[in-house]
């Protein structure tokens, strides 16, 4: 049904057949049209396609209202604001209505009194799924009236008598009826507000101060948590607990190449273009983002990283972003317009992961020295996942010999590709790992083997800024 041919009236609606049905049977009712189509009912959600979309879309079909706990970048709100896609594009409402009543099944007075005046002749609007959800950061100040609602005094300055149920200006939750309510980190509520919700999770209605009011809402309730605050230091009372029907824990990825994913999906690399009218180009090397990734993977097993705090996804999301900003500098320094980040661009990885994880140590000046520990070791794992000590043995033995070879932010991809005809076996096995002739991925997988050789102590390396000079141990 087009936009111009929905019903204008409450007397047309009835006549088109429209049915009214609750929040969470029109959610279970769309899910299982999507389901049946085998169609996913979250897009762009990676890793949780065997652990907690299965459970979450369990949780819809039974209507549930649901909770999830996970540490921070673990994609709980963007699951959250997806849920609104399995609500009806466009649903019908009396027209002026402050919390959306159902031109069928009113609740609010306002509602109500102009349907007993009008009758089939009253209006209709149509509003989007997207104005039926409501959200909210839980915080130490919010209030009763933040959520339900509180008395009006301009209201009440017009005229009307305090027991008028117009007087009320309602809350957040109110206004979400008939749509979908989140609740970001729930335990910070205060525990008399919590208590406020009790009666929207179990009986379906608001209370407003000392008003013999009751408005049987009809609304899906999602909150989210970190379960740190949720399951041991006592912040969310019981009861609230026991009135979620499904709760639902989250993770990190699994798998590496999971968070590749996602990160190459979050990340944004602006496209530029020079004063001359001249492109800029950007390549990432896979092993690059493999490296980044494995970094947080790292921090997350990490003694001296606050497990308690998490290492969000945002971090490496962050951390590529930072790493193609710092190739992009450092190549157009250069006169380069093909930007290929490498090696020694991992150094700013620092500013960019600094203010994403919370070092245990409570000396300040350790924590950049943690972080750096941390990258080598990522370093180290990627190149021992690509190579073996017998694939480099040649190598190695050429730098023996007495080769000498300098890399850097000084040093453009045109001379890069010169040092293999310093060290000729080095060539093969650079062109292993690039698979691509493109001198900047060249550039980068000659970085990759001297960095990973070096710290498999099968080189020595002097560094002085961001220059770096590789020498055989003899």
């Amino acid at each position: 049904m087009s936009r111009t041919e929905q019903p204008k009236t409450l007397g047309e609606l009835k006549a088109s057949g429209w049915e009214s049905v609750p929040v969470k049977e029109e959610m279970r009712r769309n899910a299982l049209r999507l389901i049946s189509a085998g169609e996913p009912l979250f897009e762009g959600v990676l890793g949780y396609e065997n652990t907690v979309l299965p459970q979450l879309e369990n949780a819809i079909l039974a209507g549930h209202d649901v909770i999830f706990l996970g540490e921070r970048g673990q994609a709980k709100t963007r699951m959250i604001r997806s849920l609104t896609n399995l609500l009806d594009e466009y649903c019908p409402i009396v027209a002026g209505s402050e919390i959306l009543d159902d031109p069928c099944n009113p609740v609010s007075k306002y509602a109500g009194d102009l349907i007993a005046e009008n009758g089939d002749d009253t209006l209709i609007d149509w509003i989007h799924r997207d104005h039926r959800y409501g959200e909210k950061l839980a915080t130490p100040d919010t209030s009763i009236a933040d959520l339900i609602g509180e008395v009006d005094p301009i209201k009440v300055a017009e005229g009307r008598y305090l027991s008028d149920e117009l007087t009320l200006h309602y809350g957040l939750v109110p206004r979400t009826n008939r749509g979908i309510f989140a609740i970001n980190e729930l335990p910070d509520l205060a525990e008399r507000i919590q208590v406020g919700l009790l009666n929207v999770l179990e009986e379906r209605d608001v209370q407003v101060r000392g008003y013999k009011v009751r408005l049987p809402l009809d609304v899906m309730l999602v909150a989210s948590a970190n379960p740190e605050d949720y399951t041991n230091r006592g912040r969310l009372i019981t009861p609230l607990k026991d009135r979620f029907g499904s709760q639902i824990r989250t993770h990190y990825p699994l798998d590496i190449n999971i968070e590749m994913d996602i990160a190459l999906q979050e990340a944004h690399f602006p496209e530029a273009t020079l004063a001359d009218g001249t492109s800029i180009t950007v390549t990432v090397p896979e092993v690059m983002t493999e490296i980044v990734t494995t970094f947080s993977h790292v921090a997350r097993t990490s003694p001296h990283v606050n497990q308690r705090s998490g290492v969000s996804v945002r971090m490496t999301v962050s951390n590529l972003e930072v790493l193609v900003a710092n190739a992009t500098r450092r190549a157009l320094s250069r006169g380069e317009t093909h930007v290929v980040p490498r090696v020694s661009d991992l150094d700013a990885l620092v500013a960019s992961t600094s203010g994403k994880i919370e070092i245990e140590s409570m000396d300040d000046g350790r924590e950049s020295l943690i972080i750096e520990q941390m990258l080598r070791q990522s370093i180290l794992e990627v190149f021992r996942g690509h190579f073996t000590p017998e694939e480099l043995r040649s190598v190695v033995e050429g730098f023996e010999e007495g080769v000498v070879v300098h890399t850097g932010d000084d040093l453009g991809v045109d001379q890069y590709s010169a040092m293999l005809d310093s060290v000729p076996a080095l060539k093969e096995t650079v062109t292993e790992i690039a698979g691509s002739d493109d001198p900047g991925v060249v550039a980068c997988a000659i970085e990759l083997v001297l960095e990973g050789l070096h710290l498999s102590k099968r080189l020595n390396k002097d560094a002085i800024g961001a220059r770096a000079t590789y020498r055989g141990r003899g």
